[in-house]
């Protein structure tokens, strides 16, 4: 008889793992990445908060099922993890939180109150007042661009801008592309800790109108103290394959800050910046897949 898994807390796994070339399955109960030649690779799925699929790996229905019982992300990226496909969603958003989210956004002042929480939480200063959100993404885009540049003069790395095409690798210099790299495995681990919060990656407050406006906004809160320092490093030391050295420095970055402890918390601060209760979920709503047993755990604790 197969024994059901239990997921654990979101905050206490590994942040991220990039599999390519190989089809992911469950063998013998084991959750496993078989090569062509047949050798099997035990993934630890349990302990893992996001898996990025690169070309060249296949999945099997009972890997799926598997990875949203124990609440892994499962994320489809291009070659180097540099362009998003792709997103399950393991567990399914709770519609007391979606409703949260959704009213937050959609109400012009509760906006407002949740962007300028994201803009002090990011710059550690009060945002400009009587500014809207459309003037405030504006002077955040100017800090940011000059953020980049004191950054390169840092690092001693040439830099004529954010310049890059998501379907065109080869567009960008050096540091463009470690800076892609680096951002697309902060928004896999982010995407993770939203919807393991249960919230809807779509429904963003900065950013609007994408599958994942929510996630750059939270990444964003993260970005230069964690993985564009690292991007900059890595294009300083010029190695031959930047996509892969800069994946591998944010994976033991993550790993030593902790930063999934980090993420959900942040999440449900600057979301109660907006100052209303969430509504309860109504009584005939459908339970989500991986419910919160009452006790201690918090939000992001899947069990």
């Amino acid at each position: 008889m197969r024994i059901k898994a239990k997921p654990i807390s979101i905050k206490e796994r590994h942040s991220i793992l990039f599999l390519q070339m190989g089809q992911l399955d469950v063998k013998d109960g084991a959750f496993v990445l078989i090569d062509k030649d047949g050798i099997r690779t035990h993934i630890p799925i349990g302990g893992i908060a996001c898996l990025m699929l690169e070309p060249g790996t296949r999945v099997s229905h009972a890997s799926v099922a598997m990875a949203a019982e124990v609440g892994c992300l499962l994320i489809w990226v291009g070659q180097g993890g540099v362009r998003l496909y792709s997103a399950g969603q393991p567990g399914g958003a709770r519609s007391d939180k979606l409703l949260y989210q959704a009213k937050l956004a959609l109400d012009d002042n509760l906006r407002l109150k949740v962007v300028r929480a994201m803009y002090k939480f990011r710059f550690s200063e009060e945002a400009p007042a009587r500014r809207s959100v459309e003037q405030l993404r504006g002077i955040e885009g100017a800090r940011v661009k000059t953020m980049y540049k004191l950054m390169a003069r840092q690092y001693g790395v040439p830099w004529k801008g954010r310049i890059y095409d998501p379907k065109n690798w080869n567009v960008g210099d050096l540091a463009n592309k470690c800076i892609s790299a680096a951002t697309h495995t902060l928004y896999g681990i982010c995407e993770a800790a939203v919807l393991a919060a249960g919230y809807a990656p779509a429904i963003g407050f900065i950013h609007t109108g994408k599958p994942q406006s929510f996630v750059y906004d939270i990444a964003d809160l993260f970005k230069f103290g964690t993985v564009i320092p690292i991007a900059f490093k890595v294009a300083k030391e010029k190695p031959s394959d930047p996509a892969r050295a800069t994946r591998l420095y944010c994976r033991n970055s993550f790993r030593k800050h902790k930063i999934l402890k980090q993420l959900i918390p942040t999440i449900e601060n600057v979301l109660s910046a907006g100052g209303i209760v969430p509504p309860k979920a109504h009584k005939e709503a459908v339970a989500i897949a991986i419910p919160n047993e009452a006790g201690i755990a918090d939000a992001g604790h899947r069990n």
